[in-house]
């Protein structure tokens, strides 16, 4: 028989990493792991309310009325949620999905033509790559760059990139993993550079309210300049990836705005994949996001603090302004891929290499503020022992 013909869109590379190898050899000798690479919030010991659960048995989860955008009453909750960063939102603005990889695929939906493209960060998180090629969108990355001590945007490399192919600029705000926030000088340039090649802007602010020190960050929520969507989720806002529900807040000149919303709820109504009893539970899960935030946000500054303290002369810390992740500049007297198999097989911590978020130089590692402090401690111990082997 023939050998089937599947989609080019799915043409990935299929076979196991070394990485996750070695890992998987870990495993089956019984050999426990440190894992640095955790992003999940409910497997870091962290504590969620009782009360959180009750509301999911109530009767009225069992009545159905859909509402393509997600319901009136959960999407109320929402833009009341936005007042948090001081922001007036209309709930007739918000598009409830079930995550914000739907989020994304819906957008890519109502802005991109098949082989047209949109400009994603470098470095950032890697899902970007996956979730273009599903819907045909082709992509050029455009550098962020770190200069004195903190990270920007490349403004001369998106002059460059952007054609007239280009429909959209994703942001990333703050950026996994560099955990760098758009200032308000670099909104204030992408607006008149979307205006000027009629480009929309991305804003993923799934991370907005992690903010570790006092910066010159902006929200993209509410930018009335340019056609924008920020998107936003429960994954990240309530540490719990599992109760599936994001949103996109579309902002921007009126009557784009009424066009684009209109066009999306017909692509909303296709799916109808948010489910009643989380939109039900909205209204008592994000009044715990103050308690939850504050218990990750404590943590994260003490292993960072904890981390930058411990450092010995082979490791450089690179500047954080938000988010979960600490990024290390360490000796390139080997490849990423070699260190992260050493510290792995080794000492048996698992971290993340540069080149998984696309950095474009040798040798840097990712690591997870979110773990408990004991456990965070023994593990940058470790890495700072065999670093000190050089």
């Amino acid at each position: 028989m023939d050998k089937f013909s599947f989609a080019r869109r799915t043409n990935w590379q299929q076979e196991t990493n070394a990485l996750n190898k070695a890992f998987e050899e870990l495993q089956a000798q019984g050999i426990p792991v440190i894992d640095l690479t955790a992003s999940n919030p409910t497997s870091c010991g962290f504590l969620y309310p009782e009360g959180m659960l009750s509301v999911l048995t109530k009767e009225e989860n069992f009545h159905y009325q859909p509402d393509a955008c997600g319901m009136v009453s959960a999407r109320k909750v929402v833009a009341q949620h936005y007042t948090c960063q001081q922001l007036h939102v209309s709930p007739s603005d918000i598009v409830l999905t079930a995550s914000t990889s739907e989020a994304y695929s819906f957008l890519m939906r109502l802005l991109v033509n098949p082989g047209e493209k949109v400009l994603i960060p470098r470095p950032s998180y890697p899902l970007f790559q996956f979730l273009l090629e599903i819907n045909d969108v082709a992509f050029d990355y455009y550098p962020l760059q770190y200069e004195g001590g903190r990270w920007c945007l490349d403004l001369q490399a998106l002059e460059r990139l952007v054609d007239a192919k280009t429909r959209a600029i994703i942001l990333v705000n703050p950026n996994n993993p560099t955990g760098s926030y758009i200032s308000r000088a670099e909104l204030n340039f992408l607006n008149e550079f979307c205006r000027k090649h009629q480009v929309s802007i991305i804003s993923d602010e799934v991370f907005f309210e992690y903010s570790l020190i006092p910066s010159d960050a902006v929200s993209c929520a509410g930018n009335k300049a340019i056609l924008t969507f920020t998107l936003g989720g429960l994954s990240k806002t309530i540490g719990l990836p599992q109760m599936k529900c994001a949103w996109i807040l579309a902002s921007g000149p009126q009557e784009a705005l009424k066009e684009s919303l209109a066009r999306l709820e017909t692509i909303a109504d296709t799916y109808l994949s948010v489910n009643t009893p989380v939109q039900n539970a909205l209204s008592v899960w994000l009044d715990y996001a103050p308690e939850i935030q504050g218990q990750i946000i404590s943590r994260v500054k003490a292993n960072w603090q904890w981390l930058s303290d411990h450092l010995n002369e082979h490791a450089e810390l690179l500047s954080l302004q938000g988010g979960w992740y600490a990024t290390l500049r360490i000796p390139a007297i080997k490849s990423e891929e070699e260190w992260v198999l050493e510290f792995l097989r080794e000492d048996h911590v698992w971290v993340y290499p540069g080149y998984f978020f696309d950095f474009e130089r040798e040798a840097y590692i990712v690591l997870s503020l979110l773990p408990p402090a004991p456990v965070f401690q023994k593990a940058v111990g470790l890495i700072m022992k065999r670093l000190s082997k050089i």
